[in-house]
């Protein structure tokens, strides 16, 4: 994986509104496998402040949110996917 993918994943899972399988969706990472990523590419200390922040939060599972997702971009990502192609 390429830094710039691997950079954006990092960014999406930070993102309070980007559900786990936008993710997925987007780069065929699961959840555990998304775990796997942050622990390895963050710091101790980071990693446990993000898994603190995403556990049982709502807007990180689609099943659990009220209203259908219909975007997931922020302002940048379209510069960033463009990149990556």
């Amino acid at each position: 994986m390429d830094q710039d993918n691997l950079n954006r994943i990092i960014e999406m899972a930070w993102e309070d509104r980007t559900p786990f399988d936008v993710i997925y969706k987007e780069f065929d990472i699961t959840q555990n496998d998304l775990e796997r990523l942050m622990r390895n590419n963050l710091k101790p200390s980071s990693f446990k402040l993000w898994r603190k922040r995403v556990s049982g939060r709502k807007t990180k599972h689609v099943a659990k949110r009220s209203n259908q997702i219909d975007r997931h971009k922020c302002d940048r990502q379209g510069k960033l996917v463009s990149k990556r192609r």
